[in-house]
């Protein structure tokens, strides 16, 4: 009976620090270097966004979660404790934060409040997406 309830504990231990399959990818400092420098501006028929969420395990209830209902972007995590250099370079002071880039340029960022809670939706980083690709359509 006791080895069914360690069995059981550390399947609930170890279970809530996996990442769901249905989540974005995670990144690495190396990895958003890579991502953004894949974003090719000489592409001429899609100008490609992409959206890194950066995030802290701290205030993980108020990450974005409709990330998979976004149109027209790549989207991309970032956990912040395992990206200093990101954090530093693109000025990380609240979690969660979503920076959109095109062509590797940072163009629109989205940072928590004091409260930690996000003040965008979807409709408004939507509305920001669409307005980035048509902007650099020419």
């Amino acid at each position: 009976m006791k080895y069914l309830i360690a069995a059981l504990l550390f399947i609930t231990i170890t279970g809530e620090d996996r990442v769901a399959v249905d989540s974005p990818e995670w990144l690495t400092d190396s990895q958003i270097k890579k991502v953004l420098k894949g974003a090719n501006a000489f592409d001429d028929n899609i100008t490609d966004v992409i959206a890194i969420e950066f995030w802290a395990a701290f205030n993980q209830e108020n990450e974005f979660k409709e990330w998979d209902l976004l149109e027209g972007v790549s989207y991309y995590r970032a956990d912040i404790s395992k990206c200093p250099l990101a954090k530093k370079d693109y000025r990380i002071r609240m979690a969660p934060t979503i920076i959109l880039f095109v062509d590797g340029s940072k163009e629109v960022t989205f940072k928590a409040g004091l409260d930690l809670v996000l003040p965008a939706n979807l409709a408004d980083i939507q509305e920001s997406i669409n307005e980035l690709k048509k902007a650099s359509q020419f």
